[in-house]
């Protein structure tokens, strides 16, 4: 277990009391990720546990307090909690998307004994740790300065495709102020090809999906989906290979096709920014999360993505001076938790 370095964490206001230690949970399609927030500032004892080795969320969260270090740390008193999950929240009830575990937030509160517990859209969370990210927690690809209190854009791959952005309330000169994170479900929007290549990706997807998300392709599963549509395009045979080894082999350069793969998932990633730009207005940037960019590295600042993210004909000069970030924070998404939890508990 490890603990967020000191220049990353958010500090709640004074107005925020902390009477006892705070539960906080990311939670993907395929992990679940905890930590205790012991103070001000303090995400401490983060931990990482599979969801496929726990039949409900309440087991996995009983199995992170009960932990003797974890345990010890709360001393039994954690009464407030706030979860991050890769689903829409809209009601009392979550069933996740990506994974089997549903539940009512007000049964499950009570179930594990807690005062308050706010469960909320898992890039709402991620947006709402935006502001509170330091120089060392993202690196720019391409673009000008942001404008301080304008709107900021958020995207990320992994499992699947999170979207969400950030709109200016009570915003002073300086940026400081109140935000509001989108609770959106963007990545679900259908996928738009932007070139005959991209089309023939499309029409291949067809045979297996009646509606084609900008998901189903820009998402771990996506990446097989394009290493296979691109293989037949192009009259290939290509052996069966997951994600990771296709990305692998794609960095290393010992396949030109899972190469191929990568500049063509970072061009249609572009092209869904650039789009999210132009309608958030988000002048403030446009941040790239998730699990499959960041280990991209610097293949992905020489990829199509920034080209692509330009390429939007009359606004190419409009979208050239918006600046473009990934996120390369371990646990960006607890910032934001925290942020959303000491608000709530401020009111």
């Amino acid at each position: 277990m490890n603990a967020l370095p000191a220049s990353t964490a958010f500090q709640p206001s004074a107005a925020s009391l902390y009477d006892s230690p705070r539960l906080l949970a990311d939670i993907g399609g395929t992990n679940a990720r905890f930590a205790l927030e012991l103070g001000p500032g303090r995400i401490e004892l983060i931990d990482v546990l599979p969801c496929a080795e726990h039949a409900t969320l309440g087991h996995a969260v009983r199995a992170y307090l009960d932990g003797d270090t974890v345990r010890a740390a709360a001393c039994g008193t954690v009464r407030h909690a706030a979860v991050a999950i890769a689903n829409p929240v809209l009601g009392d009830m979550v069933r996740m998307t990506n994974h089997h575990w549903e539940f009512s937030i007000a049964a499950l509160g009570a179930e594990l004994g807690f005062e308050s517990f706010i469960v909320v859209n898992d890039f709402s969370a991620l947006a709402m740790s935006l502001p509170h990210l330091a120089d060392g927690d993202k690196w720019q690809v391409g673009g000008g300065a942001p404008c301080l209190g304008a709107p900021i854009g958020l995207v990320g791959a992994g499992t699947g495709l999170g979207v969400s952005g950030l709109i200016p309330a009570e915003q002073g000169a300086t940026g400081a102020g109140h935000w509001t994170a989108l609770r959106s479900e963007g990545g679900h929007v259908s996928f738009s090809p932007a070139d005959e290549t991209e089309v023939a990706i499309l029409q291949y997807a067809w045979r297996e999906f009646e509606h084609v998300s900008a998901e189903r392709l820009l998402s771990g599963a996506g990446v097989e989906l394009i290493y296979r549509a691109l293989a037949h395009h192009l009259g290939q045979d290509a052996e069966p290979l997951g994600a990771p080894e296709i990305s692998r082999q794609g960095l290393s350069g010992e396949c030109k096709l899972c190469d191929r793969v990568i500049d063509v998932f970072c061009g249609m990633l572009g092209t869904v920014a650039g789009n999210l730009a132009i309608t958030l207005g988000a002048q403030g940037g446009v941040y790239i999360g998730g699990g499959i960019v960041p280990r991209l590295g610097e293949r992905f600042a020489r990829s199509p993505f920034r080209q692509r993210f330009e390429r939007k004909g009359r606004f190419g000069a409009y979208l050239a001076q918006v600046p473009t970030y990934v996120i390369t924070a371990r646990y960006p998404a607890f910032l934001g938790v925290s942020a959303i939890l000491a608000e709530r508990l401020a009111r």
